[in-house]
């Protein structure tokens, strides 16, 4: 549908710092974004925003085993409009 608008959110696992995990999040989105723009969505119609370890899929904080750590590292895609 050529008339949606999409919002890449990234997120990380509980490792690291929050800086560090805002940043890769933030580097996370925008490779998001390129790939898709790769695959022939018009760049005005997708962004992306890194969101760290703030909106886990999974809330384990400490206690994560590796999968649930892989759960945690992810991109989603939003529609906006």
């Amino acid at each position: 549908n050529k008339k949606l608008i999409i919002l890449a959110k990234s997120h990380t696992d509980y490792r690291g710092s929050d800086a560090y995990n805002l940043s890769l999040s933030d580097r996370r989105a925008k490779a998001t974004v390129q790939y898709v723009i790769s695959k022939g969505i018009d760049a005005k119609r997708i962004t992306g925003k890194g969101y760290g370890k703030t909106e886990p899929k999974v809330d384990c904080k400490d206690t994560c085993t590796d999968e649930q750590h892989a759960q945690n590292r992810r991109s989603e895609f939003l529609i906006v409009k």
